[in-house]
């Protein structure tokens, strides 16, 4: 039995790698840590916050894999500590970001406990382009008074 998605229909050819996109980002989309703001700061602009308490700037990682955001962090336990009682959390995390195409990452900084990620859009641009349309009939008759390409192929 096959899985019917909605980009399984015949009209939407090529869009397989968006299906396995949206799957990703529902397998990432259950875990609330750490939490996070999504802002648009202007047109094109966006910005993602995280809230990283109790994490250095070199407890953090920032890469982009394909069109995927990653953002990793890993705070290295103090041993010699002793908690009676531990709430702020600085558990490893992982989060990811599936960024559209043509979206770039315009920097990071840290201050006060929140990691922000500026994000920038740029202005799309259109782009037509004529397909030429070839007279296969003319192609024919050349093709079976000299015995071409197309003849050779059979």
């Amino acid at each position: 039995m096959s899985r019917s998605t909605p980009f399984s229909s015949p009209f939407l050819l090529g869009f397989d790698q968006i299906e396995r996109v949206v799957d990703r980002v529902a397998k990432n989309a259950n875990d609330g840590y750490p939490p996070y703001n999504i802002e648009q700061l202007s047109d094109g602009i966006l910005q993602i916050t995280l809230a990283v308490a109790g994490f250095s700037i070199t407890d953090l990682q920032i890469t982009l894999e394909d069109n995927q955001l990653v953002i990793r962090g890993k705070s290295a336990d103090d041993q010699e500590k002793v908690y009676l009682h531990r709430g702020i959390a600085t558990r490893q995390f992982q989060r990811t970001f599936v960024l559209a195409d043509g979206m770039e990452v315009a920097g990071a900084e840290m201050a006060q406990g929140l990691l922000r990620i500026k994000l920038a859009r740029p202005q799309p641009q259109v782009v037509v382009k004529t397909i030429e349309i070839k007279d296969g009939e003319s192609d024919k008759s050349k093709n079976a008074k000299g015995k071409g390409a197309l003849a050779d192929h059979g």
